[in-house]
């Protein structure tokens, strides 16, 4: 069960920061099956809970948080995107993952640790474990085949697991602890690699940019943005020298691309023909097609040319 529980935080957290469709993808595959695993023998630990001779409160605060965990997982999975006193399935699942490795740590801490014998290492315990895990992958497996088959919104469902939406529909999310600037986009100018560019001068320039918005949230949009590709922004034998583009946010929040990128990256202006809203992004954000959504860097103050590599900066923004 702890094997399982950390294999499913694990895979969780790879699929929330994960930035492209591939790693994902397969991270979705590993916490589906965990997941799964996990909720077959969660009777059979909280059994175990309520047997003990003495049931501490964070012992029954922890087998709650899991249910919780759980329920909210499932509900995220067959009910799609969607908001509740504006709290989605996926923020209840996260937050009562977080809980759970608080809650966790309590119990290891207030329990003697247990020692390992031979028996749990045994061919025949590695045999179990093995058999089980092959069972809750193919479970897992035929169970989404299923789902896609029955359900019209799992048909439209991502290998990441977001459901679709409208872009008309596509909700004002922030990474962490990022918030909404409201600017006045008359007086707003990004500084491109040491220019000021207003946002009329991007407007004038900008075309169509079909792409699709993959959030970690839980749901994407496929829509028409308008856009001036940065190396169209950008002087050639510079760019032929950087290593990377820095994209920054008036919130301080930022993304280092590949400098060999920059003519697949976009500072947009408006989507489906309208402007962009402060929740969108507006005045100006980056589109970048085929990075997930945390790399849609909003609100963008700055473009910068740096000699550093792309993979000077964490896996995903700590802001």
């Amino acid at each position: 069960m702890g094997l399982l529980l950390l294999g499913a935080l694990a895979s969780g957290l790879l699929l929330f920061a994960a930035g492209t469709p591939a790693p994902a993808t397969a991270a979705r595959i590993a916490h589906g099956t965990t997941g799964l695993g996990v909720l077959v023998l969660a009777p059979w630990k909280t059994v175990v809970v309520l047997r003990a001779a003495r049931v501490h409160a964070a012992s029954l605060a922890l087998v709650g948080l899991l249910a919780v965990c759980l329920a909210s997982g499932v509900v995220q999975v067959l009910g799609g995107y969607g908001r509740v006193l504006g709290v989605s399935p996926v923020q209840v699942h996260v937050g009562s993952a977080v809980g759970l490795v608080l809650l966790g740590a309590v119990h290891v801490v207030r329990h003697r640790p247990l020692r390992l014998s031979r028996r749990d290492a045994s061919r025949r315990r590695l045999l179990v474990s093995g058999a089980f895990g092959l069972a809750a992958a193919t479970t897992w497996g035929v169970a989404e085949l299923v789902d896609r088959r029955l359900s019209r919104g799992a048909a439209t469902r991502l290998a990441t697991g977001s459901h679709r939406l409208d872009p008309a529909d596509v909700p004002a999310t922030t990474w962490l602890f990022d918030r909404v600037p409201v600017l006045d986009p008359r007086a707003h100018r990004v500084r491109v690699d040491g220019t000021d560019v207003d946002l009329a001068a991007l407007v004038v320039r900008g075309g169509p940019v079909p792409a699709r918005l993959d959030c970690t949230s839980g749901w994407y949009a496929d829509a028409t943005w308008t856009g001036v590709p940065l190396a169209a922004l950008l002087d050639p034998d510079r760019r032929a020298a950087a290593r990377s583009v820095v994209v920054t946010s008036v919130t301080g929040y930022r993304r280092r691309f590949p400098a060999e990128e920059a003519d697949r990256l976009w500072l947009a202006t408006a989507v489906e023909g309208r402007p962009l809203t402060p929740g969108t992004g507006a005045p100006v954000r980056l589109v970048a097609p085929g990075r997930r959504g945390f790399w849609w860097v909003k609100w963008v103050a700055s473009v910068e040319l740096d000699d550093r590599p792309a993979a000077a900066q964490p896996p995903f923004p700590l802001q």
